[in-house]
Formats: C-alpha cells, structure tokens, sequence
C-alpha cells in the first residue's frame, strides 16, 4: 500500500473512529458514514468490505491508540506501578478534553452489540482482554522488580485496575465537574502507589 494510500486509510479511520464513538454502532447510518468519510458507498465497500467491518478496524485502531498513549506514560516513569499510578492521573483529566465521549468506546460497544453482531462482539472482548493483560503483566512486572509484593494476585489487581478505569470514565460522562473525575483519579492513583514495599515508597 502507497504512501499516499496508508494515509488516507489512517484518516478515515481516525474519522469512522470519532463518528462511531459519538453515536454508537446501530445509531451510525452509511449516510452518516458516507458524509464522515467523503466516500460514496462503492468506495466505503471496496475499502472496508462493510459497515461491521469498518467498525471492527476502527475498534483496532481505537484499541491500539489507547495501548500506544498507556506506553508512552509508563516509559517516563521509574517504576510499573508508579507508571500506572501517572495512567491514572492523567485519565483524570478526561473531562478537560475535546472527545466524541468519555466513555470507553470498547466498553459502550460491548453493552451495545448484540446476538446479530457476534464477529464484533468477539472483537470487543479480545480487545478488553488484550488491555486486561497489559495492566497484568505491569502488576507481574512490578512483582519481580521487588516493587510489589510477590504474595500479592496480580491477576486480580490487573482486572480490578480495568474496572476502575472503566468506571471512571463511565462517571466522567456524568454531568459532573472536572475536579470530582481528578479525585476520584487521584484517589485511585493512590492506591496503586500504596502497593509499593517500603523500600520502593520513595524514589
């Protein structure tokens, strides 16, 4: 694929992504998507096979944005669980952003889909899994660092982390104000940092 081609791809998904996450799957019509896109429908089905398939491409590349932003944040930190304690913090600050929702457009799908979109549905769950793990093997790394105690479940700080995280973007749809989501981040990032040894509580 050219170039020129790639780009055009990346844009229209970045578009079909920001559509999507704002009306949810059942509510985006082809026309919506056709004026969103700029293509006819020709172009959208020659590009992208469907509707279902553009959506499940756009959850890929909504799935692989998130893990590339979780990364970057991580990589300037000195520690695992410092790094997801500095996730956190920064999530806090979901409602000073311009966004199509606040709400994890993953978790929106999930509670959409139904019986006659089983494929994207699928899709969903392994993206979720996918992020599942990442927070999981940050908690396992932190274990053999000696940051977090090895006795600790890192399995089950992992999927309590993704809860949370889910939860607190759910709340940030609310009608609340921005302060009350910064909060709740910072009282969750603080939990995370409270996991550290003693050795580790300071750097």
């Amino acid at each position: 694929m050219s170039r020129t081609a790639l780009y055009n791809r990346h844009d229209s998904l970045e578009r079909a992504l920001k559509l999507f996450w704002q009306k949810g799957f059942h509510a985006t019509s082809l026309k919506d998507i056709e004026g969103a896109l700029d293509m006819r429908p020709g172009s959208i089905y020659a590009a992208f096979g469907s509707k279902d398939g553009l959506f499940q491409e756009a959850l890929d590349y909504y799935a692989r944005s998130g893990l590339t932003e979780l990364e970057r944040i991580l990589s300037k930190e000195p520690s695992p669980l410092l790094g997801l304690a500095a996730y956190l913090r920064q999530l806090g600050g979901i409602r000073d952003k311009e966004l199509p929702s606040r709400a994890c457009l993953l978790v929106k799908s999930l509670l959409e889909l139904g019986a006659r979109e089983q494929a994207t549905l699928a899709k969903v769950e392994m993206l979720l899994a996918g992020m599942e793990t990442r927070f999981i093997g940050y908690f396992t790394e932190a274990q053999r660092l000696g940051e977090m105690d090895s006795a600790l479940d890192a399995t089950r700080l992992g999927r309590r982390l993704q809860a949370e995280v889910m939860g607190l973007r759910a709340f940030a749809q609310r009608d609340v104000d921005s302060a009350a989501v910064h909060a709740l981040a910072e009282d969750m990032a603080l939990s995370i940092e409270a996991l550290r040894i003693d050795e580790h509580a300071t750097v």
